[in-house]
Protein backbone atom coordinates (compact mmCIF):
# COMPACT_ATOMS: atom_id res chain seq x y z
CA UNK A 1 0.00 0.00 0.00
CA UNK A 2 1.83 3.16 -1.33
CA UNK A 3 0.71 6.17 1.32
CA UNK A 4 0.39 9.38 0.17
CA UNK A 5 0.58 9.89 -3.51
CA UNK A 6 0.95 13.04 -5.23
CA UNK A 7 2.27 13.26 -8.57
CA UNK A 8 1.77 12.36 -11.95
CA UNK A 9 4.49 9.71 -12.14
CA UNK A 10 3.31 7.75 -8.71
CA UNK A 11 -0.03 7.39 -10.46
CA UNK A 12 1.28 6.35 -13.52
CA UNK A 13 3.41 3.64 -11.61
CA UNK A 14 0.41 2.43 -10.04
CA UNK A 15 -1.02 1.81 -13.68
CA UNK A 16 1.68 -0.07 -14.66
CA UNK A 17 1.88 -2.29 -11.93
CA UNK A 18 -1.86 -2.91 -11.82
CA UNK A 19 -1.86 -3.83 -15.54
CA UNK A 20 0.75 -6.30 -14.67
CA UNK A 21 -1.34 -8.29 -11.99
CA UNK A 22 1.48 -6.62 -8.92
CA UNK A 23 -1.15 -6.79 -5.96
CA UNK A 24 -0.49 -3.00 -4.63
CA UNK A 25 -3.54 -0.06 -3.71
CA UNK A 26 -2.34 3.41 -3.34
CA UNK A 27 -3.96 6.19 -1.17
CA UNK A 28 -4.19 10.51 -2.01
CA UNK A 29 -4.95 13.16 0.30
CA UNK A 30 -7.41 15.54 -0.38
CA UNK A 31 -4.98 18.63 -0.35
CA UNK A 32 -3.67 17.41 -3.04
CA UNK A 33 -6.40 16.16 -5.29
CA UNK A 34 -7.41 19.94 -4.17
CA UNK A 35 -4.41 22.89 -4.00
CA UNK A 36 -1.57 22.85 -6.25
CA UNK A 37 2.24 24.41 -5.92
CA UNK A 38 1.02 27.83 -6.78
CA UNK A 39 -2.15 28.20 -4.01
CA UNK A 40 1.14 28.13 -1.23
CA UNK A 41 1.76 31.13 0.99
CA UNK A 42 5.04 30.95 2.02
CA UNK A 43 4.27 33.25 4.99
CA UNK A 44 1.72 30.80 6.22
CA UNK A 45 3.35 27.97 7.31
CA UNK A 46 -0.29 25.68 6.99
CA UNK A 47 0.64 25.01 3.59
CA UNK A 48 3.71 23.39 4.35
CA UNK A 49 3.19 19.58 4.20
CA UNK A 50 5.10 16.01 3.10
CA UNK A 51 4.86 15.51 0.50
CA UNK A 52 4.16 19.01 -0.68
CA UNK A 53 1.62 20.56 -2.72
CA UNK A 54 1.98 19.38 -6.56
CA UNK A 55 1.25 20.84 -10.12
CA UNK A 56 -1.49 21.60 -12.33
CA UNK A 57 -0.44 18.48 -13.70
CA UNK A 58 0.10 16.37 -10.86
CA UNK A 59 -3.72 17.18 -9.29
CA UNK A 60 -5.50 16.28 -12.85
CA UNK A 61 -3.51 13.17 -12.82
CA UNK A 62 -4.52 12.42 -9.33
CA UNK A 63 -8.18 13.19 -9.93
CA UNK A 64 -8.07 11.02 -13.01
CA UNK A 65 -6.85 7.84 -10.87
CA UNK A 66 -8.84 8.19 -8.39
CA UNK A 67 -12.14 8.17 -11.16
CA UNK A 68 -10.21 5.01 -12.90
CA UNK A 69 -10.15 3.24 -9.61
CA UNK A 70 -5.79 3.49 -10.03
CA UNK A 71 -5.88 4.67 -6.63
CA UNK A 72 -7.72 3.23 -3.71
CA UNK A 73 -8.17 5.09 -0.83
CA UNK A 74 -8.36 8.36 0.37
CA UNK A 75 -6.56 9.43 3.24
CA UNK A 76 -6.35 12.26 5.78
CA UNK A 77 -2.69 12.17 6.70
CA UNK A 78 -4.20 13.96 9.68
CA UNK A 79 -1.37 15.77 11.47
CA UNK A 80 -1.76 18.36 14.08
CA UNK A 81 -0.05 20.92 15.13
CA UNK A 82 -0.45 23.80 17.72
CA UNK A 83 -0.73 27.36 16.19
CA UNK A 84 2.23 28.07 18.06
CA UNK A 85 4.01 25.28 16.33
CA UNK A 86 2.47 26.84 12.86
CA UNK A 87 2.76 29.96 13.79
CA UNK A 88 6.87 29.98 13.37
CA UNK A 89 8.77 30.42 9.74
CA UNK A 90 8.01 28.36 6.97
CA UNK A 91 11.37 26.29 7.16
CA UNK A 92 11.38 26.20 10.88
CA UNK A 93 7.50 25.39 11.29
CA UNK A 94 6.76 21.38 11.14
CA UNK A 95 5.30 19.59 8.25
CA UNK A 96 1.36 18.59 8.38
CA UNK A 97 -1.98 19.96 8.29
CA UNK A 98 -5.38 18.78 9.98
CA UNK A 99 -7.10 16.55 7.92
CA UNK A 100 -10.18 14.94 9.68
CA UNK A 101 -12.60 17.81 9.78
CA UNK A 102 -12.33 18.79 6.01
CA UNK A 103 -11.64 15.58 4.53
CA UNK A 104 -15.16 14.79 3.29
CA UNK A 105 -16.21 18.23 2.33
CA UNK A 106 -13.04 18.83 0.16
CA UNK A 107 -13.68 15.04 -1.31
CA UNK A 108 -17.18 15.96 -2.33
CA UNK A 109 -16.88 19.55 -3.21
CA UNK A 110 -13.68 18.50 -4.82
CA UNK A 111 -14.61 15.50 -6.92
CA UNK A 112 -18.45 14.39 -6.59
CA UNK A 113 -19.98 17.75 -7.39
CA UNK A 114 -17.28 18.43 -10.40
CA UNK A 115 -18.54 15.15 -12.18
CA UNK A 116 -15.29 13.18 -11.10
CA UNK A 117 -16.52 10.60 -8.83
CA UNK A 118 -19.93 9.59 -7.48
CA UNK A 119 -21.14 9.91 -4.50
CA UNK A 120 -20.86 6.61 -3.49
CA UNK A 121 -17.39 5.84 -5.36
CA UNK A 122 -16.34 8.51 -2.38
CA UNK A 123 -17.58 6.62 0.36
CA UNK A 124 -16.22 3.49 -1.01
CA UNK A 125 -12.99 5.13 -1.23
CA UNK A 126 -13.12 7.25 2.09
CA UNK A 127 -14.40 3.72 4.01
CA UNK A 128 -15.36 0.82 2.24
CA UNK A 129 -11.84 0.82 0.59
CA UNK A 130 -9.69 1.40 3.46
CA UNK A 131 -11.25 -0.97 5.46
CA UNK A 132 -10.26 -3.87 2.52
CA UNK A 133 -6.92 -2.72 2.70
CA UNK A 134 -6.09 -2.98 6.19
CA UNK A 135 -8.13 -6.35 5.89
CA UNK A 136 -10.60 -5.37 8.91
CA UNK A 137 -15.09 -5.64 8.53
CA UNK A 138 -15.54 -2.18 8.47
CA UNK A 139 -16.61 0.40 5.82
CA UNK A 140 -19.53 -1.69 5.28
CA UNK A 141 -23.11 -1.42 6.56
CA UNK A 142 -24.39 -4.59 6.26
CA UNK A 143 -26.35 -7.24 9.73
CA UNK A 144 -23.60 -7.54 12.09
CA UNK A 145 -21.28 -5.08 11.11
CA UNK A 146 -20.24 -2.17 13.41
CA UNK A 147 -22.54 0.72 12.50
CA UNK A 148 -19.78 3.18 11.99
CA UNK A 149 -21.71 6.21 10.04
CA UNK A 150 -21.88 9.77 9.23
CA UNK A 151 -24.36 12.05 8.11
CA UNK A 152 -23.47 14.91 6.01
CA UNK A 153 -25.56 17.72 4.58
CA UNK A 154 -24.00 17.92 1.13
CA UNK A 155 -27.23 20.35 -0.72
CA UNK A 156 -25.78 23.71 1.82
CA UNK A 157 -22.24 25.23 1.12
CA UNK A 158 -20.78 26.32 3.77
CA UNK A 159 -17.29 28.32 5.19
CA UNK A 160 -14.56 25.71 6.65
CA UNK A 161 -13.86 27.30 10.35
CA UNK A 162 -11.32 25.90 11.77
CA UNK A 163 -11.89 27.67 14.74
CA UNK A 164 -14.49 25.09 15.14
CA UNK A 165 -12.23 22.24 14.80
CA UNK A 166 -12.24 19.66 17.99
CA UNK A 167 -9.13 18.27 16.90
CA UNK A 168 -5.77 19.26 18.55
CA UNK A 169 -4.82 21.28 15.60
CA UNK A 170 -5.99 23.82 13.81
CA UNK A 171 -4.00 24.05 11.04
CA UNK A 172 -4.96 24.28 7.68
CA UNK A 173 -4.91 26.51 4.37
CA UNK A 174 -8.78 25.61 3.72
CA UNK A 175 -9.92 28.01 6.85
CA UNK A 176 -12.68 30.29 4.88
CA UNK A 177 -13.07 27.62 1.92
CA UNK A 178 -16.37 27.42 0.51
CA UNK A 179 -17.23 23.85 0.25
CA UNK A 180 -20.16 21.30 0.51
CA UNK A 181 -20.87 18.01 3.09
CA UNK A 182 -20.93 19.67 6.42
CA UNK A 183 -20.52 16.68 8.93
CA UNK A 184 -23.72 16.73 10.67
CA UNK A 185 -23.44 13.22 12.98
CA UNK A 186 -20.96 10.79 13.49
CA UNK A 187 -21.77 7.32 15.32
CA UNK A 188 -19.63 4.65 16.09
CA UNK A 189 -20.44 1.29 16.75
CA UNK A 190 -24.52 2.93 17.04
CA UNK A 191 -23.45 5.81 19.29
CA UNK A 192 -23.37 9.32 18.90
CA UNK A 193 -19.98 10.45 19.12
CA UNK A 194 -19.84 13.69 17.21
CA UNK A 195 -23.19 16.45 16.97
CA UNK A 196 -22.70 19.63 14.79
CA UNK A 197 -25.83 20.99 16.99
CA UNK A 198 -24.27 19.99 20.03
CA UNK A 199 -20.44 20.90 18.97
CA UNK A 200 -20.69 23.12 16.22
Amino acid sequence: HLCHCSTYGSVEIVKQAKKQDIHVTAEVCPHHFTLTSKDVDASDANYKMNPPLRTKKDVEALKRGLRDDIMDVIATDHAPHSEEEKRRSFTAAPFGIVGLETSFALGYTELVKRGILSLSELVAKMSTNPAKVLGIAKGTLKPGTAADVVVADIDTEYAIDSSKFLSKGTNTPFDGKLVYGKVLNTFVDGKLVYSEERNG
